[in-house]
């Protein structure tokens, strides 16, 4: 590719379907962008593949015709900022694109703060994963929200997927006993096998119902909701008096009307059963937790006491594809595309 040239997907000048189709998006070329005083300019490594992302495209969050928004990790080619310079790693919000700027100016959600990256800390690709936003994610909802107990019930939904399989391992550390629900048999195996689960059941099962609740004999005190629908009303009747419950995702309702009260349901029905239920916003615990999270997370990691399995596809080409499957849940574990070289791979 010229250097004088930047990649990037867009969405398609048509109405946003329930759920991405191939050609819901369109590959765009146009010059790579100039930072000005206080910008820097940079290119993407790793684009990260969310479910949220799907929210903002349906909501019409994104300017018409601008990159798709992802979080991204990436390299510095030139910076106006001040402690930032060429050759940098940085945790920034290229989108599904080959280049972009930081700085001044520049559109981001406002908790997705910049920051520059320390190779030293840990893999680069894990900025958008265990040690980034996906870490703080797990921490808030399992830690500070549901703060679960040596000998509680504690089951995650999406058990390894980039969120549950930290939240799940979280609780294991604070001596709970976890139940993962993940799909195919070899993610069940994982979440037992690698993550240390004490038991994961399928949704998959035609007796998933029977199978959850066998594997929580003395009911949920804990429950890490990713997924929805089915899958909470099969956790429901197991809630326990006092339990607590953290509303991180819903993937179930991604296909609802864009202007849909998704988690109302499941929240009421919890609510009735005397659960205490909170949504979870990384959002909100940013500023404030943040530096502590990652000073607790990147040891954890280091010592093999966090475990973290990612699904890294390669190209720029192919990131439409891999998000419509992310969504799927094709994935087997977090799913970032490759798009850009990582020299620290070859150190």
């Amino acid at each position: 590719m010229s250097l004088s040239v930047n990649r990037y997907w867009t969405l398609a000048d048509k109405p946003v379907p329930a759920w991405p189709a191939a050609d819901t998006f369109e590959l765009r070329e146009g010059p790579i962008p100039a930072p000005g005083p206080g910008q820097a300019l940079t290119r993407t490594i790793y684009v990260s593949l969310d479910p949220y992302q799907w929210g903002y495209k349906r909501r019409g969050v994104e300017p018409k015709g601008a990159p798709c928004h992802a979080r991204t990790v990436s390299q510095v080619v030139e910076s106006h900022i001040d402690g930032l310079q060429a050759g940098d790693f940085v945790f920034n919000t290229n989108g599904w694109a080959a280049y972009g700027l930081m700085g001044e100016g520049i559109a981001r959600p406002a908790y997705m703060v910049p920051r520059k990256l320390d190779p030293a800390r840990g893999k680069l690709s894990h900025a958008v994963g265990v040690l980034g936003m996906l870490g703080l994610t797990a921490y808030a909802g399992m830690i500070l929200q549901c703060d679960p107990k040596p000998g509680d019930t504690v089951v995650v939904s999406a058990a390894s997927g980039g969120v549950g399989q930290i939240a799940g391992q979280l609780a294991r550390l604070k001596g709970a006993r976890v139940v993962g629900i993940a799909g195919k048999p070899e993610k069940c195996r994982f979440v037992t096998e690698d993550l240390g689960f004490d038991a994961c059941v399928s949704h998959l099962s035609p007796t998933f119902t029977d199978d959850l609740s066998a594997a929580c004999p003395a009911g949920v005190d804990v429950y890490f909701e990713n997924v929805g629908g089915a899958v909470f009303e099969a956790v429901l009747p197991l809630f326990n008096p006092g339990a607590r419950m953290t509303i991180c995702g819903l993937i179930a309702h991604y296909g609802d009307a864009a202007d849909a009260n998704a988690g109302a349901a499941e929240k009421a029905a919890a609510e009735a059963r005397g659960v205490r239920v909170q949504n979870l916003f990384v959002g909100d615990y940013v500023e404030s937790h943040h530096d502590a999270f990652l000073a607790d997370m990147a040891p954890w990691v280091a010592e093999g006491k966090v475990r973290y399995l990612e699904d890294i596809r390669e190209g720029l080409e192919n990131v439409p594809a891999a998000f419509a499957e992310m969504l799927k849940g094709g994935n087997f574990g977090k799913m970032l595309v490759r798009v850009g070289d990582d020299p620290t791979l070859r150190a």
